[in-house]
């Protein structure tokens, strides 16, 4: 299993060692806002909540290093990685141009077996949107697993490891941005009416369409996220007010 942002609590197999699951722990706790950006990740202090000895943590933490969500910063140890709105604003530059060029891909090239898969994501995510809608806040974990299925299931077809695989690390690296988001969103936003129309464009094989669609989506979500307050970023990625 890689460690790019492959791996994620929910919905999988247990951890084999005690290295994985710490690994887990600590990524939903920065994921999910308990550890903050910033923060400086004393090993002293978390092994004890943690319950892992100091190897076991530092291994961990390497892991989190590669996952691009905490920091070594020389002599000052290591830290959640900073929230800032340069950040999101290159990662979802980047994940358009791949994610709407595989989804052409998968368009032309998707069989029927990629149609099944999408199917069976869009009803799974359809039903995660439904839970969250009813508790919200309750299903976000649930939502973002779903959601992230359906968005790989949108580009399955398409013949390029390469794309699918450095996506996969721009989906993981966006999720504590969304979770911000859905954390802080003041206005209800029609995130399932966005997917349907994706899904039914994809489904129709209308590749324009759906790129379209797809790029809205996307972008929708860096426009909400522009507009949190100042003290979400770091002081030089602040939006001005």
């Amino acid at each position: 299993m890689t460690s790019s942002g492959s791996q994620q609590a929910s919905f999988e197999a247990e951890p084999k060692t005690l290295v994985e699951l710490a690994y887990r722990h600590l990524r939903k706790d920065i994921i999910e806002g308990r550890l903050l950006p910033g923060e400086r990740l004393r090993v002293e202090h978390l092994k004890g909540q943690y319950k892992v000895s100091s190897g076991t943590l530092r291994e961990a933490l390497t892991l989190l290093v590669a996952d691009a969500l905490v920091v070594v910063r020389g002599q000052r140890g290591a830290h959640v990685t900073p929230i800032s709105l340069s950040d999101i604003e290159d990662i979802t530059r980047t994940r358009i141009l791949l994610e709407t060029e595989a989804l052409r891909q998968s368009l032309r090239a998707g069989d029927e077996n990629w149609e099944g898969q999408l199917l069976i994501a869009f009803h799974h995510l359809t039903r995660a949107e439904e839970r969250l809608a009813a508790n919200p806040g309750a299903g976000v974990s649930e939502w973002e697993e779903r959601n992230r299925q359906f968005h790989q299931a949108l580009i399955g077809g398409s013949p390029s490891h390469w794309i699918r695989h450095f996506l996969g690390i721009l989906f993981r690296q966006s999720e504590r941005y969304r979770r911000l988001n859905i954390a802080t969103s003041e206005v209800p936003r029609n995130v399932h009416a966005e997917h349907k129309d994706i899904f039914e464009a994809a489904l129709a094989r209308n590749e324009e369409r759906a790129v379209e669609l797809l790029t809205d989506h996307i972008y929708t979500t860096l426009d909400e996220i522009r507009r949190l307050p100042s003290e979400f970023f770091t002081e030089a990625d602040a939006p001005s007010a």
